[in-house]
């Protein structure tokens, strides 16, 4: 991208009406696209992709989202399927506005057995979409006359002569400048929360497509003769890979959560230090942040968010990079990330709002609204605990657990202060739920697959959360390791330490109990943390400083300024009631200030502070 840079080029827009905040995405859609130097290289390219989400997150969501479905889910799925062949011009320039129809009202985590049909047409050699019944409506793709003409790449059944070949990709076009075109029926959905997007219910009544609709790869081919063609024999398989760009979506919605994280905390820990309380002589005023039970929590929150922004970082390499036959491992890892850093999100975002007491519910805060938006990315390109079953299926003895460091070394001859040691803790961890898993599942029922899977899909689950942590801890201490020798050192390694001492109180007991730990390891190992906790507790605001959060963003939140100034300035735009209003009625509100501003919008990428790109 050219020009200033996206992080201080956008405001956010919390005080506009959904339906003008959702207009407005679509008009910062159209800046970003007009800044990019190739639209159609984005969406080939899962760093950037990862990037524009993790910056654009934290001030518009609706810009999110709808970048997301465009560049990644409509204009990378065009390009995956015989890409250089089709004319793509005015989806990349935004002549047309891009969405995505795989799931439907009936179908959703199950859309391998959606119900939509294209059945070809011989005699004019194309297709005929249809929607079957209620059921299989679409459910919850932009697709309202908001924000231009729009195309999309519709999921469906193709039916040959009444045999089914499975799901395959249909580009759809689904309105003009004249609106919504003959055939296709638009409803808009009731409010949600989160991001302020026209989300509807969308169903076609037997739509003519040209042959050219059909998205063909080497997975999947139609002949002329009507016969299906695929170097995969498996109708999921197809199914999967024609859809593969969800597994960029699930690192999307990582970057889009990671980049939440850091605002949430850069906001809560400015508010900790300008907020000042009574201390503990009569007449003297301390800041929030000089108590443990307030910095302790923010600095545990900071911990993981370092944790996850390396392992969201390692997820995304492994995904850009990985050779052919690394792909299940690779796709795996960004989901097991995704669950990860998105539940993660929620906690420490959840943490940051009641850190700021009252306020935190402002709007003009944030706060709440990153909480809410937050919810989106659990549940999009594939809900967390649905993703996390299909991991726990494949770890259960499709996975090995890596060894220990020190093979041999006795636990009670290591110590709390080694990383290395607390990192074979976790992977001791994950080894004991994958035997528990294994055992569980081997004692299932028999004859019910079912029940077998009831018994064992608890500890599998506790299996990929182990795992996932491990993951995580493992990013955290290759960053640690490449900064050696550089100024961050020390406080990486600090706060690495703080993380994995924390990730280890869950487990204590059985580790103690599997003889990886000793009675000393666990009595010491509150005390370790509290130490570390009064070790990192001066450079709070400097670990998240490197978060590298523009300064004019956060201007624009009143509490982080921690004085009464800035939110009586907030709460003067708008209008007292009128006491002659009688009591229930909405009265006079007026306006309460201006939409943000769209600035320009240059380059998206990771934070450039040291510690954040170590």
């Amino acid at each position: 991208m050219a020009g200033a840079d996206l992080k201080s080029g956008l405001r956010a827009a919390p005080r506009a009406a959904p339906a003008e905040r959702a207009a407005l995405s679509y008009q910062r859609l159209r800046l970003v696209n007009d800044t990019l130097e190739s639209p159609k290289e984005l969406a080939l390219d899962p760093r950037g992709l990862a990037a524009l989400h993790e910056w654009t997150g934290v001030v518009d969501s609706g810009l999110t989202t709808l970048a997301g479905i465009h560049y990644n889910l409509f204009l990378g799925s065009l390009l995956d399927h015989d890409g250089h062949l089709r004319d793509v011009s005015r989806y990349a320039s935004l002549n047309r506005t891009g969405t995505f129809l795989c799931t439907e009202l009936e179908h959703g985590n199950d859309a391998a057995a959606l119900q939509t049909t294209a059945v070809l047409d011989r005699a004019t050699g194309g297709f005929v979409l249809h929607t079957p019944h209620p059921g299989a409506q679409k459910f919850m793709p932009n697709t309202s006359t908001v924000g231009g003409p729009k195309s999309a790449v519709v999921a469906a059944r193709l039916l040959v002569d009444d045999e089914d070949h499975g799901v395959f990709l249909f580009l759809t076009p689904l309105s003009d400048d004249m609106g919504i075109l003959p055939g296709v029926t638009v409803r808009p959905l009731p409010p949600r929360i989160g991001s302020p997007v026209d989300h509807c219910l969308t169903s076609f009544d037997h739509v003519w497509l040209p042959r050219t609709a059909l998205l063909e790869a080497d997975h999947g081919r139609l002949t002329p003769g009507g016969e299906v063609r695929s170097d995969l024999g498996n109708r999921r398989k197809r199914f999967l890979r024609s859809i593969s760009r969800v597994t960029t979506g699930k690192l999307c919605m990582s970057a889009a959560a990671t980049g939440v994280s850091r605002t949430a905390l850069a906001i809560a820990v400015r508010f900790a230090y300008s907020r000042h309380i009574s201390g503990p002589k009569a007449g003297t005023r301390i800041p929030l942040a000089a108590h443990r039970s307030h910095h302790g929590r923010l600095l545990y929150a900071v911990a993981t968010t370092y944790a996850m922004t390396f392992l969201h970082r390692t997820a995304v390499s492994r995904w850009a990079e990985h050779p052919p036959e690394e792909q299940a491992e690779a796709e795996r890892l960004v989901a097991v990330a995704k669950g990860w850093n998105t539940w993660q999100a929620r906690a420490i975002a959840t943490e940051c709002r009641e850190r700021c007491g009252a306020r935190g519910l402002f709007a003009a805060n944030r706060l709440a609204e990153l909480v809410t938006d937050l919810e989106g990315t659990i549940t999009a390109e594939g809900d967390n605990l649905v993703i996390w079953l299909k991991a726990a299926a494949e770890m259960i003895f499709n996975h090995e657990v890596p060894p220990h460091s020190a093979p041999g070394t006795a636990p009670a001859d290591r110590h709390l202060s080694d990383l290395a040691f607390l990192r074979d803790l976790l992977c001791d961890v994950e080894t004991i739920w994958q035997t528990r898993a294994r055992t569980a599942l081997r004692q299932g029922r028999p004859g019910d697959p079912v029940a077998r899977w009831n018994t064992a899909s608890p500890y599998a689950l506790e299996l990929v959360e182990a795992h996932a942590r491990r993951q995580a801890a493992d990013a955290f201490l290759a960053a640690v390791e490449r900064s050696e020798g550089t100024a961050a050192h020390p406080l990486l390694h600090s706060l690495c330490r703080l993380f994995l001492l924390k990730q280890l109180t869950e487990s204590s007991g059985d580790l103690l109990a599997e003889q990886h730990m000793t009675v000393d390891h666990v009595r010491a190992l509150s005390p370790a943390i509290e130490q570390t906790i009064c070790e990192l507790a001066p450079h709070l605001r400097t670990l998240v400083d490197a978060f590298d959060i523009p300064e004019n963003l956060l201007a624009e939140i009143p509490l982080v300024h921690g004085d009464a100034t800035h939110m009586d300035h907030t709460l003067a735009t708008v209008e007292p009631i009128n006491p002659a209003e009688p009591v229930g009625s909405v009265g006079s509100v007026g306006s309460v200030g201006p939409v943000g501003s769209v600035g320009s919008v240059g380059p998206v990428g990771p934070a450039d502070a040291t510690m954040m790109s170590a």
